[in-house]
């Protein structure tokens, strides 16, 4: 018997002549044995003798020595029983690679929580003419003339619809006084007299496009939401987002 656990061939099969027996022989020394119908099969055909025990911790031993010259003398990981200040050297989290507190510039309260406003004007087409982004704790009537000064036109715009928010009229005093006519409906509980003609706000029902537009400001990832901790690499991207759709409208 074999310490590979094959059968006794001199037992199991007749003896066979010489010139069989070298037959049987391969190139390499391999012997061939015979091994009955009930154990033929793709991998047990050719049979060879190996050592049943391998002593593989000098192996282990050689492929451990550069972690524990890096800080771990008895050569024991994690898993095996290491210490947790052991444990805490090898490790490496993002913390390690950038220290401080969390969140950004620009990063503002609201009643969702925290984020980031985006104040965008756009032309007759729904095309984005001019973008802002701020904190989201101020309110949209102080940033109107911020974003206007990001205008990309020569001129100013001669209108600017809005939403009940922008009911205000100081604001509608300020722009008027540029030369700006502000369309927003009045809101439910305003208690001084009406400013709004009704046949001016008739043209709030193109509102719609500015809206439009926001939909496909969201198309892209990283303008729905800001992952970046500069506002100035949030705005980049919503500039980009930007010329990506005035490409798309005109090229």
């Amino acid at each position: 018997m074999v310490d590979s656990g094959a059968l006794d061939t001199e037992s199991a099969t007749p003896s066979r002549p010489a010139w069989q027996a070298d037959r049987a022989r391969g190139s390499g020394g391999i012997e061939r044995h015979s091994v009955g119908t009930a154990y033929r099969g793709g991998l047990g055909r050719f049979t060879r003798t190996f050592p049943l025990r391998v002593d593989l911790f000098p192996r282990l031993q050689s492929l451990d020595a550069p972690r524990r010259a890096a800080g771990d003398p008895g050569g024991i990981g994690p898993g095996f029983g290491g210490s947790g200040q052991d444990r805490s050297l090898r490790m490496l989290y993002r913390r390690h690679l950038r220290g401080g507190e969390k969140g950004g510039f620009a990063v503002g309260k609201t009643k969702r929580g925290k984020g980031t406003k985006l104040m965008v004007i756009a032309d007759a087409s729904g095309l984005p003419l001019a973008v802002h982004a701020t904190s989201a704790s101020p309110h949209e009537v102080t940033l109107v003339e911020a974003t206007l000064a990001q205008t990309l036109t020569l001129g100013r715009p001669q209108r600017l619809i809005g939403d009940r928010a922008y009911d205000s009229d100081p604001l509608d005093q300020r722009l008027a006084a540029q030369g700006i006519a502000l369309i927003a409906p009045h809101r439910a509980k305003r208690s001084r007299p009406r400013t709004q003609d009704e046949r001016v706000l008739r043209r709030y029902q193109r509102r719609w496009k500015i809206e439009r537009l926001f939909a496909w400001l969201n198309k892209f990832k990283r303008v729905m939401t800001r992952w970046d901790r500069l506002i100035e690499h949030f705005l980049a991207f919503v500039h980009l987002a930007c010329a990506m759709i005035l490409m798309r409208r005109y090229l």
